[in-house]
């Protein structure tokens, strides 16, 4: 029987991980926060939460509560619940944890939480509080599984996306309830207006497609993201999963994979 897998987080870059483990038959359980607040929406199996039933690459998630898990793996789907990861752990008793929640931080995974855990990006240290990290920084190193210290740290600079770095990103201009004007897939020009912080416009920074857009009526603070916009303007890169979220979902997939197998291995020799 495949080992059990509880991923911390349902964005983009974790949905990446979701799809990879659930196409190589592990079942997979999603915990998510009560208001996720991820701008790529459409590419996020994070998002059952806001609309209940997410469809992603032909795979579905489903926000459920904690005790309709078991059913819901049973029919294929991934369950997406917002309960505490503490109670998670009691409950589930998962074989491995992979902390994918981007904060660039370690936000409470440790190594005693399953017997083998992943963190995702910077904020770990493999060997101290997590078995492996994966690589999230574009470049060579992408996707690698490191099993001695940390990935590279966070820089604070948007990867580069059709030629922009900083200028595809829109932050909040102060803090308030967002207000979306445009939508995911639309394309803008800059300079428009593609929402409103309170009574205070958002305005794209480049000319490109709206990749993603922060869910309307969400409280926000100052500088808080809430768009990304792609200067490329592929339609389809919007619905699908990147190839940045695929390369860490292989080291994801890499890393239980191995440590499936050689925990097998162990058993087989005694």
């Amino acid at each position: 029987m495949k080992p059990l897998i509880l991923v911390r987080g349902g964005g983009d870059i974790a949905s990446g991980a979701i799809y990879r483990l659930r196409r190589a038959g592990y079942p997979v359980v999603v915990n998510e926060i009560a208001i996720p607040t991820m701008i790529r929406r459409e590419v996020s199996y994070g998002n059952a939460v806001h609309c209940g039933e997410m469809i992603l690459e032909r795979l579905v998630a489903r926000h459920v509560c904690i005790g309709e898990i078991q059913d819901t793996l049973s029919q294929g789907v991934i369950p997406v619940v917002t309960s505490s990861y503490e109670e998670l752990l009691d409950q589930l008793h998962p074989d491995v944890v992979v902390d994918a929640i981007l904060a660039k931080k370690n936000v409470g995974t440790t190594r005693l939480d399953a017997p083998f855990v992943i963190g995702v990006g910077p904020g770990f240290s493999a060997g101290r509080d997590v078995n492996v990290v994966i690589e999230t920084m574009r470049g060579h190193n992408l996707g690698r599984c490191i099993y001695d210290g940390e990935a590279q740290p966070n820089t604070g600079i948007p990867g580069n996306v059709g030629g922009y770095t900083h200028e595809r990103v829109i932050h909040s201009p102060k803090a308030g309830v967002f207000t979306a004007k445009r939508h995911i897939g639309d394309e803008v020009q800059a300079n428009e207006v593609i929402g409103y912080v309170d009574e205070e416009p958002v305005r794209a920074k480049i000319t490109g497609i709206l990749r993603g857009i922060l869910k309307s009526g969400l409280i926000v603070s100052d500088h808080f993201k809430l768009a990304d916009v792609d200067a490329r303007c592929e339609e389809s890169h919007c619905y699908s999963i990147s190839d940045k979220s695929l390369a860490v979902g292989g080291g994801v997939l890499e890393a239980v994979t191995a440590w499936d197998y050689e925990r097998n291995q162990d058993g087989n020799d005694l």
